[in-house]
């Protein structure tokens, strides 16, 4: 089936050595192998993502770093150390218990199911394309890619494309934003009438933000490091501005917080939630994190009456909202199972090609 290219089968049958190994590696960690508190550890702190390229490159010729907020990855051409001691050698931390590696077209296939949304939290998530993406081009950016990683990747793009628009599993918007704000509207009873802050002003506040206002919030806060990004959100999508040290100020008339900034390090603990809740007694206050690495303190569930919820706890409610999707899975894998014989036959028919320039031919009987 694979080799049923005509010209991969007539450079093979003529070259004089057969053709390499697809030399294509990732190892990682996501929701499925490592807690919170170990993804964290993995994470890639906004700005060194050139100092890890840099470091991973050292171990191989080719290297894409994807990193999420339920997942970090690396992906490796021209590998030539262990992937679990570059790993380890990388973050500074044995996280091995938790860590996956697969090899070859196991590899081109993992991500493929990444960029498909298939091996996501919520499974047929979009955002996951787009991450994949700008990793791709980073990496290319700082010139860490190279053929085989560039068609990997433009492969991976090309299938997450194809599983979304020919099964449909992308039709119902289910997402960590949508299970955050439906963990909140259940925590409350209802979010009519009630007041949100959203930590951050990215991708996944603007989409926290979209499903809040879809649920009935009216008044919403927006909280970021830079006052004029989180203006831009406040002024898209309506709703008040504030710069991240008034974060104190405005607290206190947050019934719901959902926090999902780049910080690296917390911006909110328990003694700032009970200051706010003594401001506004016998209204208790949701708290909900979903950024990598966590914004707010653990500390804040020892707080009476502050409810504190992480990426871990949105598991049930995204499990309830997919049952539609699951149908899906078998038609999206068999779309991964073709896009990945369809990169293993390029492979073969470049392999052979090199062969046949670099070799001579197999001598006639």
């Amino acid at each position: 089936m694979i080799l049923a290219c005509p010209t991969a089968q007539h450079l093979l049958q003529h070259a004089q050595a057969e053709p390499a190994q697809l030399d294509f590696t990732v190892v990682g960690l996501n929701h499925q192998t490592a807690p919170v508190e170990i993804r964290e550890q993995a994470a890639v702190r906004g700005g060194h993502e050139e100092a890890v390229l840099a470091r991973l490159s050292q171990h191989a010729q080719e290297v894409m770093v994807l990193a999420t907020c339920n997942r970090t990855e690396v992906y490796l051409a021209g590998l030539h150390t262990h992937p679990a001691r570059l790993f380890e050698q990388a973050w500074g931390a044995d996280l091995s218990e938790h860590l996956y590696i697969h090899r070859g077209l196991c590899a081109v296939r993992h991500l493929y199911r990444v960029a498909s949304g298939l091996d996501s939290l919520v499974i047929g998530e979009t955002q996951i394309q787009g991450q994949v993406k700008r990793a791709w081009q980073q990496a290319a950016h700082f010139q860490r890619t190279g053929t085989l990683l560039n068609k990997v990747a433009q492969g991976a793009l090309a299938a997450g494309k194809r599983v979304r628009f020919e099964t449909g599993m992308s039709d119902k918007v289910v997402s960590v934003s949508s299970a955050a704000v439906e963990l909140a509207t259940t925590a409350l009873g209802g979010l009519a009438g009630r007041t949100a802050l959203i930590i951050g002003a990215g991708e996944t506040a603007e989409l926290t933000m979209t499903h809040l206002r879809a649920a009935g919030i009216q008044d919403v806060i927006v909280v970021n490091r830079t006052v004029e990004r989180a203006q831009q959100l406040a002024d898209k999508l309506g709703g008040q501005a504030c710069a991240q040290e008034y974060l104190q100020e405005v607290l206190p008339r947050a019934d719901v917080l959902i926090a999902s900034s780049a910080a690296p390090h917390y911006v909110l603990n328990g003694a700032g939630v009970q200051g706010a809740l003594a401001a506004r007694p016998l209204r208790p206050m949701v708290l909900i994190d979903i950024s990598m690495p966590r914004n707010l303190d653990p500390d804040i569930a020892e707080v009476p009456g502050a409810y504190l919820y992480n990426l871990d706890d949105l598991t049930g409610i995204v499990a309830r909202n997919l049952q539609s999707r699951h149908a899906a899975i078998p038609h999206a894998e068999a779309i991964i199972r073709e896009s990945g014989a369809d990169l293993l036959r390029w492979h073969l028919t470049r392999e052979a090609q090199h062969a046949r320039q670099s070799g001579p031919l197999v001598a006639s009987a």
